[in-house]
Parts: structure tokens; sequence; C-alpha cells
């Protein structure tokens, strides 16, 4: 047995998926401790966007610690958060017509959503959330009430409470209204559901299967939301910073959430960072209120502001996405249409896509024999039923193909 088995706990495990040592990583690509290449189509579950030791943001992350720069601060005043913050209003914000205070709730995704909930509740009074089915938000207890699979919530051991779910874009199959149960619920006196503060939503759910929800329905959310006085909150977390084309995923529905939650590929480098924007009007935290030893990472800002001034000045990097996206989402439907006696689904937007099985046997069996030949895919769903495909932004179109290659040809032996 080695160190991992004898030494680190059994919740391990992505791990157990890829039996490998990894040593090495640049790019699209990753490399064991016998030198074997492999493909990432997983981009550490979306934190890696712009790839792997990206030789842009690494020169600036150096440049600042070979400097001397602060690496720990709080939330105390430091170039690097000033650079940042006006990076993000000039390149992010103020470019989309978006007024946002803009918080640092600690270093992690989670952080961004108990940030978000906690402010929802102060804000309104009120203590019910609703969230949606297949909902991912967090392993934290916040989050995790407001998550949908069953799996994690049970680690909790504890009741999770004063969060609703409601169907998602979809979850009848088209067969009935959208919002049609949550809309009757909040106009019934008798209905039992309590008056809620805010609704937290993904676009895209990522953990959840790769279900995007159309832009209307998200548009017809936001409505709802506004005439019934609820907050909406859009967990950005792994959808964000360019995901599915746009720096927002909520961009497509040319909506204005009232919070929204970005971690993952805001660090730019992989590095840990979480933000959680609010409107203005909702800054009512008094000092002190909500804080964390680690939301001032500051190699994490020079990451995070290199990132922005490279990659989301022109709309280069979102075309290139959107196109990708395309390319990918092809090869799916060519693989659903090659196998028409099997039951699969091509799913997703941009570069977040999914192949849905009938038999999640079918999607574990793909993923094991991808990674034999080279690729790194995880699999995603409420019972592990969808291939995931997220490789990184910055990936080459050669890249790109040999994945979606060893991608045909893992599906063929697992089908054939």
């Amino acid at each position: 047995m080695n160190i991992f088995e004898t030494l680190e706990s059994e919740v391990r495990s992505y791990c157990r998926g890829w039996p490998t040592t990894f040593d090495k990583a640049t790019g699209s690509l990753l490399y064991d401790e016998t030198g074997k290449e492999y493909l990432d189509f997983f981009a550490g579950a979306g934190s890696l966007n712009y790839g792997h030791n990206n030789p842009l943001l690494k020169r600036a992350v150096i440049d600042y610690m070979l400097a001397d720069g602060i690496t720990h601060s709080l939330d105390m005043h430091t170039a690097a958060k000033r650079d940042l913050l006006e990076s993000f209003a000039d390149i992010v914000l103020k470019p989309r017509n978006l007024d946002y205070k803009v918080m640092f709730p600690g270093p992690a995704g989670a952080n961004a959503v108990e940030a978000a909930l906690k402010l929802a509740r102060k804000v309104t009074g009120r203590e019910a959330i609703i969230n949606f089915t297949n909902a991912f938000h967090g392993m934290t207890l916040g989050a995790l009430s407001v998550t949908g699979n069953s799996m994690k919530r049970s680690g909790a051991g504890i009741p999770l409470v004063h969060a609703t779910p409601m169907p998602y874009d979809n979850y009848f199959d088209g067969q009935t209204p959208d919002f049609l149960f949550f809309e009757r619920l909040l106009a019934d006196s008798g209905s039992g559901l309590n008056e809620p503060a805010a609704v937290i939503v993904e676009t895209v759910q990522g953990e959840g299967g790769i279900n995007a929800a159309r832009a209307e329905w998200l548009r017809g959310l936001a409505d709802l939301c506004q005439r019934n006085g609820i907050l909406l909150i859009v967990d950005d977390v792994q959808m964000g910073c360019g995901r599915t084309g746009p720096f927002f995923s909520f961009e497509i529905a040319g909506i204005q959430p009232d919070i929204v939650c970005l971690s993952k590929s805001i660090g730019g480098y992989g590095l840990p960072l979480a933000l959680t924007l609010l409107k203005p009007e909702l800054d009512v935290w008094e000092p002190g209120e909500h804080n964390g030893t680690f939301r001032g990472i500051n190699p994490a800002f020079v990451a995070a502001t290199e990132a922005l001034k490279v990659y989301w000045q022109d709309d280069k990097l979102e075309k290139s996405t959107l196109a990708k996206g395309e390319q990918v989402g092809r090869a799916l439907t060519g693989l659903v249409e090659s196998y028409p006696d099997v039951q699969m689904r091509a799913k997703g937007r941009g570069l977040a896509r999914g192949l849905q099985f009938a038999d999640a046997e079918l999607a574990d069996q793909v993923c094991k024999n991808a990674f034999e030949a080279g690729l790194l895919m995880e699999t995603s769903g409420p019972d592990g039923e969808v291939v995931k495909l997220m490789p990184p932004l910055t990936i080459s179109d050669d890249e790109l193909e040999a994945g979606l290659s060893i991608l045909a040809a893992s599906v063929k032996g697992v089908l054939a």
C-alpha cells in the first residue's frame, strides 16, 4: 500500500477514477510520474479555464512573489487587491452595464454561496431559500441545504432545513409549463411554503448532469423573483469566467441577478479565490460581520487581474469558446446518431458539455476507457450517468480533436 492509502482519508475520490500519480502539467496536458501524457477534459472542475501553468499568468505571479509582494492580507488594502478591483470594474462590470459591489468571502465557491445565502436572509428578514432539482452549490451546511444530490446531502449528519427544491428547466420533459408549481405555491396561502428570501440557481448545472437552462426560462425566473420580491442568486462558480462563452453564464438571458457567486477560474491560475457580487443596495453588512482568514490571497489577486487583462479585453476567447463548444456538440451528436439503439443524449453549452447514458455504468466505463487512452474526464449527474467534458478554454484545435477522437473510441469500446 502507498502513503495515500495508508494515511489519506477514505473521502478521497478523483484519485480512485484516475489511479496514477500526477507530477507535471502544462496547458491542456498532465503528466504522471512515468511520463505518460493525459489530455485534460476536466480542467480542475472548472478552475483551470486558462489551462495548467499558463505562462502569462505564471510570469505575473512569479514576478510579484520575487518582488516580495504581500501574500496574505485578510481584508486589508493592498496594491494587488486594488489592481484586481479596478480591472474587474473596467473590464467586466462596466462594459456589461453591471453595478455590483465586490465581496471577498473566502477562498472557495462554497464561501461565496454561504455569504450569498446569509446576506439574502439578512436583507429580507426571511429564512427560506428556493433551490432547484439536481443543483449543486457546495459541501458546507448552508450550501448543502440548497444542493440536490442525496449522497452529498447525507454527509451533513443533521437535517438540512430552510430550503425548498423546485423543478429545474425541463425537469418534466416539457410536459408542465415553466414555474407552474412554484407560482401556485407562492400564490396559495395554504401551500405551506415559507416566504422565500432568495432563489439560487445555476444557469448550467455542472455536477447535476450538464443541464443547461434555456434563456427564456432564466428570464422567466428573474421576472418571477422580481414580481414576488425574491432575491435572485446566480451561482456562477463553475460556469462563470467564460465556460459557456460570455464571461458570465447568465449573459445569454440578459438578466441582472441580485447576487452572483464566482470562484474557481476567477483565480486565473488555479489559485483559491472567490467573489460574491451584490447590488449596492444590498450591501448592509456590518464591518466584520462575515469574514475569513483566507479572503485576501494576493497571488490569486495578481493572477486574476492578469487573466482579465489577457483574455477579457476583447471577445476573442468568447468567440473561440463558442466555436469549440459547437465542435464538441457536433461530435457528441454524431456519437448519439451512430448508436441509435443506445439511449444517449448530447447536452450542454459552450465548453461545458455532456454525453448522457440511460445506464450510469456505461458512462463510468467510457471514462475508464478514456483514462487508459490518455484522456481525463469525470462523470456527473445524480447517478453519474453523464460523461462530462470541460477542457480548458485555451485548448488548441488539435488537442480538442485528439480528445474527441479518444472519446469516440472509448464509447465504441463500451458499446461495440
